[in-house]
């Protein structure tokens, strides 16, 4: 397997239904607001690998060292899956999975 060693940044993608959308997005908000990291479109349903209605929150490497504990801290119960940003979509998100909450089943075959 080859080894990666530079990161560029993170996702952090909280998911959520219908009844956490707004537990989602507030999370979300807050995040943004607390650690200055971007925050994406709520897709409330599945899009790319995700398996259900998502947010992407993209951060740097610095960022994502003090927004993952606070993730862990403050997620109330949602999944949040997280992920290196280093050029290798599918080992990013297979191989250097991170999850809080329950790991849900990914759909990695649009990285082939």
């Amino acid at each position: 397997m080859k080894q990666s060693s530079s990161i560029l940044g993170y996702h952090a993608h909280v998911y959520f239904d219908g009844q956490s959308l707004e537990q989602a997005r507030h999370l979300c908000e807050t995040a943004q607001q607390e650690f200055g990291v971007k925050m994406g479109t709520m897709h409330k349903g599945p899009i790319g690998p995700h398996p259900m209605g998502s947010c992407q929150l993209t951060c740097s490497p610095a960022q994502f060292s003090q927004l993952l504990p606070w993730l862990a801290l403050n997620r109330a119960g949602l999944i949040i899956f997280a992920h290196p940003e280093t050029g290798e979509a599918l080992a990013d998100h297979r191989d250097h999975a991170i999850w809080l909450g329950t790991g849900l089943d990914l759909d990695l075959s649009i990285f082939n």
